[in-house]
């Protein structure tokens, strides 16, 4: 039933991100939500072919291509071969290892719990930094919650990420 409904999928989300692309946009991201509701056997029988194709499809553009997912630890590795240049990593794998997961050749966008910044100023600035750290300076990382914005969070808390994020300075550096 999976594949009978991804039939015309590959080709309808292919053909919308390159009209995308087409009126400016300079990267792509193909958002799976709930991609990580499937066991790894069903993603690979089932899914993946479909995400290589739109991904295949948007290759020649020459913009980046994104894989956001959630819950998707037990996957990584299986998203990381579909085909993207960039797979996003929610809050629940320390980004660190789930950079090892997808491999030092993509880079990975992502992750601190977008709960976070429902807490004190200081949490939000230690678990940003957190996140910045396991990035370790590395060339390819995204800086980015590992899924939206809760409503209840506060302009204040947004500012502070931001800044934390601006002026972030790698101890190797330091």
């Amino acid at each position: 039933m999976w594949s009978s409904q991804w039939t015309g999928s590959p080709r309808s989300a292919s053909g919308y991100l390159k009209a995308q692309v087409a009126a400016g946009a300079q990267a792509i991201q193909l958002f799976d939500s709930w991609v990580g509701a499937l066991a790894r056997e069903d993603y690979e029988s089932r899914v993946v072919r479909h995400t290589r194709a739109i991904f295949r499809a948007l290759e020649p553009l020459g913009v980046p291509r994104i894989h956001f997912g959630t819950n998707t630890p037990g996957l990584l590795e299986a998203i990381a071969d579909s085909g993207p240049d960039i797979v996003s990593l929610d809050w629940r794998l320390p980004l660190d290892e789930g950079w090892c997961l997808v491999g030092h050749r993509l880079g990975v966008q992502g992750n601190l719990d977008p709960a976070v910044l429902l807490g004190p100023p200081d949490l939000v600035r230690e678990r940003a930094r957190d996140v910045l750290h396991r990035a370790s300076g590395r060339h390819g990382h995204i800086f980015n919650l590992g899924h939206g914005v809760l409503p209840d969070t506060t302009v204040e808390n947004l500012q502070i990420l931001i800044d934390t994020v601006h002026f972030w300075v790698p101890a190797s550096v330091a």
